[in-house]
């Protein structure tokens, strides 16, 4: 056997490059002269590579026809996508591409109009993101990969080395592994190409349910009824997952928002654990209209507060559990100030994040090496799915968005609570939205006092949080994340001297549970909705 019928060698005599990314492109396309190749080009890519002294063929020149509509027609035709999907030592069609006078292409070099650039420009307009919608190109990149067994496709210039190093070993020809490899990048490129896209023209619509109808409704196209386009990026390799043992990736959904496009200005790479922390915190602090700081410790909070400075605010999320915040994560949803960092420079912090922070404060920070410094982009609380992996697929739900407002509140016991009470429920409710189930949260004077998280029981939850308090339980008000099945919670609660509750309500023991709070003299308001956090 030999080495061409081995290895699937295909010698390229033909070649076509349109490229918007010119990166490297001169160089590789005198390399492909060296081996005698034939170039084809189009319009900007042609005159670059002229310009370099290198000779190319219109592709007007092979087409027949010139490029029109402001260059949205120049590739979409026959004679080069024929040229792409022939099947070669097909007899018909080869037939085929004799009789309509078609010449094989056997490489394209291909890269997209520049979409997600031009869409984050300042100030660019709607039709100017919409002629940076690349046609030609993809349909180009999709014939070519698809018959890899022939043609090699070039969908980036970081291609450029592996290829030119194939074919200076093959004297001029691509082996099949590699054809079938850049294959597969082509459809990777295109696929993520696409997401932008959708995504851009999906926020001119009046939303997803006006875009598909509800998921699995008879109104809606199978295609959207019945399928998820998640098109993740890796963005970053990550030292380990969760655990030493474990690899890890960071990968990005291609939009600004969030802890994955957060900045770190200073300290250490970020871990898988980091990230996973410092979203919870992140997610949390975006819940707050005021001032508050949030100290996340394995995605539950350590502690948060309401504070009329960031300073303040911090002081008083760390003062309900000191000692767990050693090693946390700190969010801030408002700058941080030089007292601010300072305070947060006295015990051990893995990350902090924050909308911005005060050059004083970056000084403060940076002199501490071993703290990450994020800036995320203004906190808000973002509308979308968010996505849960189970063994052999997926789970994808609409974002826990909901946001309770003082005229949702029933209340259900004999006794309403003041307004003050009501300040410090709806700021325990936020908490325990961001806390894992069970939760339970104490909250005093808009400052956590104890939490209990992630309990098999709810009474269990109850009786942790009340535990783990460093300061006195005693007049604070507690929330529960979903209702409380029996009394014996309430009975609890009521032992370390609460004054109200926040609860969804629900329950087929409710009468008994609100009975038990007049009983205590507790004030009882219901939301009608529960905050699970599995």
């Amino acid at each position: 056997m030999t080495e061409a019928n081995e290895l699937g060698l295909v010698r390229i005599r033909r070649a076509l490059i349109s490229v918007s990314d010119k990166t490297g492109i001169v160089d590789f396309a005198q390399a492909l002269k060296g081996f005698g190749v034939e170039i084809i080009s189009t319009g900007g890519t042609a005159n670059a590579l002229r310009a370099a002294g290198i000779d190319v063929l219109e592709v007007s020149d092979v087409t027949g026809f010139p490029e029109m509509m402001d260059g949205r027609i120049k590739t979409l035709h026959p004679r080069i996508h024929g040229g792409l999907l022939a099947l070669r030592n097909n007899p018909e069609h080869e037939a085929a591409l004799q009789e309509h006078g078609i010449t094989p292409i056997d490489m394209i070099v291909v890269n997209l109009y520049p979409f997600e650039q031009t869409r984050a420009r300042e100030g660019v307009t709607l039709k100017e993101t919409i002629e940076q919608i690349d046609i030609g190109g993809p349909a180009m990149i999709r014939s070519a990969a698809k018959n890899y067994a022939s043609v090699v496709v070039v969908s980036s210039p970081d291609d450029y080395d592996e290829v030119g190093a194939a074919l200076r070993e093959h004297d001029g020809a691509t082996h099949l592994e590699l054809r079938l490899k850049l294959a597969a990048r082509a459809f990777w490129r295109t696929g993520n190409y696409d997401g932008p896209i959708f995504r851009f023209l999906a926020s001119h619509t009046r939303g997803p349910q006006h875009l598909f109808g509800e998921p699995g409704s008879s109104t809606a196209p199978p295609s959207a009824r019945d399928e998820f386009a998640l098109i993740l990026r890796p963005t970053a390799n990550l030292r380990y997952g969760e655990n030493p043992h474990q690899r890890a990736f960071l990968c990005g959904f291609g939009h600004d928002d969030g802890i994955a496009r957060a900045e770190l200005i200073s300290g250490k790479e970020m871990s898988f654990n980091n990230y996973v922390d410092a979203d919870a915190a992140w997610e949390l602090v975006s819940d707050f209209d005021d001032l508050a700081c949030a100290i996340i410790k394995h995605t539950n909070p350590a502690g948060a507060a309401w504070g009329r400075t960031a300073e303040e605010a911090y002081r008083r999320a760390l003062a309900c559990d000191p000692v767990s915040a050693f090693g946390g994560i700190v969010a801030f949803n408002r700058p941080v100030d030089e007292a601010a960092a300072r305070a947060v420079t006295v015990i051990f912090t893995e990350v902090i994040i924050a909308p911005d922070y005060a050059p004083g404060a970056l000084d403060v920070l940076k002199a501490k090496k071993n703290l990450r410094v994020l800036r995320a982009t203004e906190p808000k609380a973002t509308e979308g799915l968010e996505y849960k992996q189970i063994s052999g697929g997926m789970l994808a739900q609409t974002r826990d968005t909901h946001q309770l407002k003082r005229e949702d509140l029933r209340v259900v016991t004999k006794r309403a609570p003041t307004e003050s009470e009501i300040d410090d429920l709806l700021f325990a409710w936020t908490v325990c939205k961001h806390t894992k189930s069970n939760a339970i949260v104490y909250v005093r004077d808009k400052q956590t006092v104890g939490v209990g998280a992630g309990q098999m029981s709810r009474v269990d939850s109850v009786k942790l949080g009340a535990m783990r308090a460093q300061l006195p339980v005693p007049g604070s008000v507690l929330a529960s994340d979903a209702f409380f099945p029996f009394r014996d919670g309430l009975d609890e609660a009521a032992k370390h001297g609460i004054t109200a509750v926040i609860e969804p309500g629900g329950s087929v023991r409710d009468d008994e549970v609100v009975a038990a709070a007049d009983e205590h003299g507790l004030a009882m308001v219901f939301t009608g909705v529960r905050h699970f956090k599995h």
